[in-house]
């Protein structure tokens, strides 16, 4: 097509792009003048502002106002890659790392800024020793009116234990109300009792980040409050002896500009927000907390508290008595319960809940809600480089997209990040801007296009309002919104932890014993008369393979007794080409179950729950949360968190990748439905490199179930020698097996000559690691006939290729199974037995897979 010169050549050719995008009828006009004439004028109506300390940016509009639907802007890529290319492109492309990591706020110099704040607070407390501090508190208390000195800040000061003691703190001071020895070098418990023993109206103490806390925090904590009753706040929690002073320390009513004096009557009682969030808190009730001393209070925090020594119940009850209680914030689950529905109903004057909205949430009916959640920013280490501070940052800007054209869909997305002002754009559910991909193609096709984003107002926007979209724009809860937001934002971990704590005791509970054996029930299909059975297929090696007399291929499908096909044959395709119930297909119905790998792991634990043999595994469409759970447990435990995700069809390892990074994962989930597994980060190693194992499985029947295991089996072996170093997940000849497909290296290896070398390098019997696997491939058949008996049928003959890994302890794991597997190894290479007492000629595989299928043989295979 000529160059589009129109408007209605450009929505003849860009209509479908328009119509995805959402974007209104009346804007394409004014987006073709603008792509036409590369007009980026959105800096003529926003300006970007530094936020959270210039950790983030947020988009403001200057414009004096902006009504919904009135323009529509370009916003440019920076970067666009695939996912594989990220780090080599930062690496490569000059100034691309420097521009990311000024987008995403991570280009500072980590190291260099810690250690200039260090050396700032060193010469602060250089200039004044200890006493002329203290002499400074007391002049400062005498100037604000106070007799006495009543609150004391000795942070950072390097105040060991013969230095406090020689301070005479108590003996000076005997007032005091609350003592910061925050930073310091104390280490001896007994001298912190023996001193703090000594006030006798000390309400707040804090020993934060001195040794003696990592050497007998609880004993000293015990013997502390045993001797200070009056004690409310210890390093920053609250005591059992809380009362009026503790939450009014909260309440700003107390601090080092009013120390207090709790003999005042009702000192609260004009309080309306009370932020009681991570005090260590575990009873609320208490005669301070109450109505009476709180008359006004309307906001309440109590996040981060385990408050367990009161049941949902007293808690409820107390929380009804505060007659101006309005907005609640809460863990859920936590100490209200599970449900934001069922606190709802218990507190039904409330209007927000974790900052939403009451009636949004009876409306959705949201169970866990949480719309204050503070963003998931970088958190680079100072050894990480730019690169790397970049690939950690990026989740939070990238966007995605596939390209595709009238011949194929592309297997791999394209990742981008948008320009300075698009990456601006902060998050919300209540968005005043919508963005969208759009390729402009001037030339008419896709070789001319070029990839920007568009973005429009979707509601009245007025001068000095944020900017925001969606983004998770058109994703609802039934989509796990609430969980996929964790990318963005830290969302409450306990909720996820306690859903997978759930997940767990539920697998575990699973114990499905082997099926017994029955007999075989499958016979020979040879035909009465001695004629040859016809074989109709679409596989090029069965076509040059099958050899032997018995079968005889036939171009018509509807003559076929037998079809081998690599197409998925259901009712209309037999309606079609004519195929009838009688013939015999190499296919089961439903044995998605098995070749597909969502269905494979959900298969497995609906029937064992979790076996040694599987390693852990979500499907990130529906267990996300459960997901989220388990990799916050190992967080927290320092447990490995390497992950593989993996499509649920596709097979040579497209679209996989591997990371620890938790937002990545979730993103990824945008390129397509997902399994995410436990990464085998310890593997069996041969010579240094990562290799799995394929097996091939002939089933004949599910009830009773007959399977034999070929004596093919072969070895894939990894290219590059196997690394756990951050940077190797990137490198796909050092992970992956798979070499035969995108002109990559393939290394074949004959079977006995691995096993013979596999057993010197690590002392081991390769007979024994083959009984495991043999029964593994059993259990995962096993499992299928347990979960879908409905595969049964006894006009299905089908081969299934089995892929095993060996972990270090040489536990062979389950990888995938696949259908109608590539045979090209089996075919060209000859295969000498194990015993070493024949050799399995390639060019007859195919010879005996259908001996044993169709002619009653077990040539060359083993029952299972």
């Amino acid at each position: 097509m000529a160059k589009i010169e129109s408007l209605e050549d450009f929505v003849k050719v860009h209509g479908v792009l328009l119509a995805a995008s959402g974007l209104p009828q009346k804007l394409h006009q004014r987006l073709f003048e603008k792509l036409a004439s590369d007009t980026f004028d959105g800096g003529a109506h926003f300006q970007i502002e530094p936020c959270d300390d210039g950790r983030r940016r947020k988009l403001v509009l200057t414009s004096e106002s902006m009504p919904k639907d009135s323009d529509v802007f370009l916003v440019d890529h920076a970067w666009t890659f695939r996912l594989p290319d990220a780090y080599k492109q930062l690496q490569e492309i000059p100034g691309l790392a420097e521009r990311m990591g000024s987008l995403m706020c991570v280009d500072t110099d980590v190291e260099g800024n810690a250690g200039e704040e260090e050396e700032e607070l060193a010469e602060k407390y250089d200039e004044l020793s200890v006493d002329q501090i203290i002499e400074s508190e007391i002049r400062d208390a005498a100037e604000k009116g106070y007799d006495s000195l009543r609150w004391l800040e000795l942070e950072g000061l390097g105040i060991d234990d013969d230095s406090l003691v020689s301070l005479h703190l108590p003996s000076k001071f005997q007032d005091l109300l609350a003592l910061s020895l925050i930073g310091n070098k104390i280490e001896s418990a007994d001298v912190v009792i023996q001193e703090v023993a000594k006030f006798k109206n000390l309400k707040a103490l804090w020993l934060n980040d001195n040794p003696v806390l990592q050497k007998s925090e609880r004993q000293m904590a015990d013997e502390i409050l045993q001797r200070c009753p009056s004690l409310e706040i210890y390093n920053s929690g609250f005591t059992p002896n809380y009362g009026l002073w503790a939450l009014g320390f909260c309440g700003d009513i107390f601090g080092k500009d009013n120390p207090g004096c709790v003999q005042e009557d009702r000192p609260l009682c004009d309080v309306t927000s009370l932020d009681l969030s991570n005090r260590s808190i575990h009873n609320l009730v208490n005669k301070a907390f109450s109505a009476h001393e709180l008359p006004l209070l309307s906001e309440l925090n109590i996040r981060g508290n385990p408050l367990d020594q009161n049941s949902v119940g007293e808690l409820f009850e107390v929380l009804k008595l505060f007659p101006s209680l309005s907005s609640l914030e809460v863990d859920i689950p936590g100490p209200l319960g599970n449900s934001a529905v069922e606190i709802l109903q218990s507190l039904p004057h409330l209007y927000l809940l974790n900052g939403v909205s009451t009636a949004k949430i009876l409306e959705n009916g949201k169970h866990v809600v949480d719309s204050l959640l503070p963003p998931r920013l970088p958190e680079p280490s100072p050894e990480d480089s730019l690169a790397d501070r970049v690939l950690g940052a990026m989740w939070s800007y990238l966007m995605t997209y596939r390209l595709a054209d009238e011949e194929k869909i592309d297997e791999t997305s394209l990742w981008y990040v948008m320009d300075e002002l698009g990456s601006a754009l902060g998050h919300s559910d209540e968005p005043n801007f919508i963005v969208s991909p759009f390729l402009f193609m001037p030339s008419g096709n896709l070789d001319s296009a070029v990839s920007y984003s568009i973005m429009w107002p979707i509601k009245d926007t007025r001068k000095g309002d944020e900017c925001t979209r969606d983004f998770l724009s058109g994703i609802g809860e039934d989509k796990q919104r609430s969980a996929r937001l964790t990318a963005w934002f830290h969302t409450p971990e306990n909720y996820f932890i306690h859903e997978f704590e759930k997940f767990q005791q539920k697998q575990q509970t699973k114990a499905f014993e082997s099926l017994p054996r029955k007999p075989s029930v499958s016979r020979s299909i040879r035909h009465s008369d001695g004629s040859p059975l016809l074989v109709h297929t679409d596989l090029p090696q069965v076509e040059e393979f099958l050899t032997r007399p018995e079968f005889v291929l036939t171009n018509e499908p509807k003559d076929a007794d037998i079809i081998w096909t690599g197409m998925q044959v259901d009712e209309e395709l037999k309606k079609v080409v004519g195929l009838t119930d009688d013939q015999y297909i190499n296919q089961f119905p439903f044995e998605a179950c098995l070749v597909m790998k969502h269905h494979l792991a959900e298969t497995i634990q609906k029937a064992y729950g979790t076996p040694e043999w599987l390693q852990p595994t979500y499907n990130l469409e529906t267990q996300l949360t459960q997901f989220i759970g388990d990799y916050c447990v190992r967080k927290r435990d320092n447990s490995n968190n390497l992950w593989i995700l993996k499509p649920w069809n596709m097979a040579r390892t497209i679209d996989t990748s591997i990371t620890d990074n938790l937002s990545a994962i979730i993103r990824m989930m945008e390129t397509g439905p997902k399994i995410c597994q436990k990464y085998i980060e310890h593997p069996a190693l041969f010579k240094g490199k990562k290799f799995d194992l394929r097996y091939i499985v002939l089933l004949r029947s599910i009830d009773p179930l007959e399977i034999y295991l070929t004596e093919i089996f072969w070895v894939r072996l990894s290219n590059n020698p196997y690394s756990l170093e951050k940077h190797s997940f990137f490198e796909y000849e050092t992970h992956f097996t798979v070499m035969n497909y995108g002109g990559r290296k393939l290394t074949h290896k004959p079977t006995a000559e691995f096993v013979k070398e596999f057993e010197q390098e690590h002392n081991v019997k390769w007979l024994d690691i083959h009984e495991k696997v043999k029964k593994l491939i059993r259990q995962v058949f096993e499992a299928a006939v347990l979960v879908h008996p409905e595969m049964q049928s006894p006009k299905s003959r089908a081969i299934y290729g089995v892929d095993i890994m060996l972990d270090s302890s040489f536990q062979p794991k389950i990888l995938e199974v696949t259908y109608c597997p590539d045979c090209m190894r089996a075919c060209t290479y000859d295969m000498e037995t194990l015993d070493g007492k024949g050799i399995i000629k390639g060019r007859d595989f195919f010879n005996y897979v259908f001996g044993c299928l169709f002619l009653d043989e077990t040539a060359h295979v083993s029952p299972l």
